[in-house]
C-alpha cells in the first residue's frame, strides 16, 4: 500500500486543512524546524477579487516540542497585492488563527500550552525552556492569551455576594527597593479571587468595583476588610448599600498586639531592657496569645505564677483579660448584646485607669464598633482573601523577581483566579 508521505506529516504536525508542509529540517543541537505555507489561495478583502503574489517572507515561531526536542514552525507566508489600482485594501499578508494570531511568535497550540501551564503554577524560565523560545516570547504569549481568557470568561466575577479586600506586597521596584503594594479583590463567599488592581489606597478598589454594573453592585451584600481605612472608605463610596465587616482574625490579632506593647513596656520598666529568656514576662510571651481555653492546667499556674513575679501593677494581666473578654464577644450569639458588650468593653478601656495601650485599643474598638458587631449578622470573614493572597505569594516565588504589574496579574489570575479553562481553545486573541 503506498502512503502519501507528506500527508502522514501533516497529520502528525496537526496544523489543519489548507496547510502544507514543504519540509522538516533537523540540525544538530537545534531545533526541529518545520516549513509550511498556507495553500488555498485568499480573495481581497475590498473588492472581493482575485489578487497577485506580492512577495514571501519567513516567519518562524515557537512550537510544541516533538521527540524530546525544542520545535521552529516556520511560515511561508505570502503577501498579496489587489490589482485594482482603486481598492483600499492594498496589500496583505496571510492569516490563518487556527496557526498563530496576526503578530505573534509562537503557535496557538504551544501558547495554550503554556498558559495552561502558567494556570498550574509553572515558572515561564522552566516553560520557555521546555519550548526552546526566550522569557520574553513566552510571556508575551501567556499575556496575549491569559487576557483574552480572562476577558471571555465574564461569568468568572459574577454572582457576588460578600466582597473582600485586602493588601499585598507585590514586589520591590527602583534602586531604593521601593515597596509596591496590591490590593486583591475576593468573593469571600466562594474563595475565588476576583482581580487585583495596584496600590492600596482606596481609588484603585473604588475604580475596579465602579467599573461593574449596577446590578452586581447591587448583589454585593457583605463588604469584609480588616480594620483598613482606605478599605472602609471603598465600601463606604462604592458600595454604600454593602454592610461592612471587620475580620475577626484582624480585630484579635489587634487585641494581641496590645497585650505584646504592654508586656514590653512594662519588661522595659521592671528589668531595665529588653527582656531575656529568663525574666518572668517573656517565659509567658506566648502563653499571653493563646486563647484561654486552650491553655492547660499547667499552663494557667504557669501563666499567674509569672505575672505575680513579673506584672507588679497588674498591666499585662488587665491587657490579657481585656483581649480574652473580646474574645468572648464572638461567641455571643445574638448581634445587638454583642454590640452591647463590645461597647461595653470599649467604654471601661478608655477609663484613665487603664493604661495607654489599653485605651489606644478602646478607642480603636469604638471606632469600628458597627463593622465588628456585623460579623455576627453576616458569619463571613476574610480567610478566603487571605488564602488568595497566600496563593499569589507563591506565584511571587516562583517569578523570580519579576516587576511587571500586568505580568504578575495575569499569572495571579490563571493560577488563584478559577477561570474557565474550556475556553481557551475557543478564543482568537487579537
Amino acid at each position: 500500500m503506498a502512503v502519501d508521505l507528506t500527508r502522514a506529516l501533516s497529520l502528525i504536525v496537526g496544523l489543519g486543512p489548507g496547510v502544507a508542509v514543504l519540509d522538516v529540517r533537523a540540525r544538530r543541537g537545534g531545533p526541529l524546524e518545520v516549513e509550511i505555507e498556507l495553500t488555498r489561495r485568499p480573495c481581497c478583502g475590498g473588492c472581493g477579487g482575485p489578487v497577485w503574489v506580492h512577495g514571501t517572507s519567513k516567519v518562524k515561531m515557537a512550537d510544541l516540542a516533538a521527540f524530546g526536542r525544542p520545535v521552529r514552525l516556520v511560515w511561508n507566508k505570502h503577501r498579496w497585492r489587489c490589482p485594482h489600482g482603486s481598492c483600499a485594501v492594498g496589500t496583505f499578508t496571510d492569516q490563518d488563527s487556527q496557526i498563530a494570531p496576526p503578530r505573534g511568535r509562537m503557535t496557538a497550540r504551544a501558547a495554550r500550552w503554556a498558559t495552561r501551564r502558567v494556570g498550574d503554577g509553572r515558572a515561564i524560565k522552566e516553560i520557555a525552556a521546555e519550548l526552546g523560545c526566550n522569557w520574553h516570547t513566552a510571556m508575551a504569549a501567556v499575556h496575549r492569551w491569559g487576557q483574552a481568557l480572562l476577558d471571555a470568561d465574564a461569568g468568572r466575577v459574577d454572582g457576588v455576594t460578600a466582597l473582600g479586600l485586602d493588601e499585598i506586597l507585590m514586589f520591590r521596584r527602583g534602586r531604593y527597593r521601593e515597596q509596591q503594594w496590591g490590593t486583591t479583590i475576593v468573593d469571600a463567599r466562594k474563595g475565588k479571587l476576583l482581580d487585583i488592581v495596584p496600590g492600596k489606597r482606596a481609588n484603585g478598589a473604588t475604580r475596579w468595583i465602579r467599573g461593574r454594573t449596577s446590578r452586581w453592585r447591587q448583589q454585593v451584600r457583605w463588604g469584609v476588610m480588616d480594620l483598613s481605612g482606605p478599605y472602609r472608605k471603598t465600601f463606604t463610596d462604592a458600595l454604600p448599600k454593602a454592610i461592612q465587616v471587620a475580620d475577626p482574625f484582624h480585630v484579635v490579632k489587634l487585641a494581641n498586639s496590645a497585650v505584646d506593647d504592654v508586656r514590653r513596656r512594662v519588661q522595659n520598666e521592671t528589668t531595665g531592657g529588653r527582656g531575656t529568656k529568663g525574666d518572668p514576662l517573656y517565659r509567658i510571651r506566648r502563653l499571653l496569645h493563646r486563647a484561654h481555653e486552650r491553655v492547660t492546667e499547667r499552663g494557667e499556674a504557669k501563666l499567674r505564677g509569672l505575672l505575680a513575679a513579673g506584672d507588679p501593677h497588674g498591666e499585662v494581666r488587665d491587657a490579657w483579660h481585656a483581649k480574652e473578654t473580646l474574645r468572648m464577644t464572638y461567641r455571643i450569639g445574638d448581634h445587638e448584646i454583642a454590640l452591647e458588650a463590645l461597647d461595653e468593653l470599649s467604654r471601661d478601656l478608655r477609663d484613665n485607669t487603664y493604661s495607654p495601650e489599653l485605651n489606644r485599643l478602646g478607642r480603636t474598638l469604638h471606632a469600628w464598633r458597627t463593622q465588628i458587631t456585623n460579623w455576627h449578622r453576616s458569619q463571613v470573614t476574610n480567610g478566603p482573601t487571605e488564602a488568595a493572597n497566600n496563593l499569589a505569594k507563591l506565584i511571587k516565588r516562583v517569578s523570580f523577581g519579576n516587576a511587571n504589574f500586568d505580568h504578575y496579574r495575569i499569572r495571579v489570575l490563571l493560577y488563584a483566579g478559577k477561570p474557565d479553562w474550556t475556553l481557551l481553545d475557543t478564543l482568537t486573541p487579537r
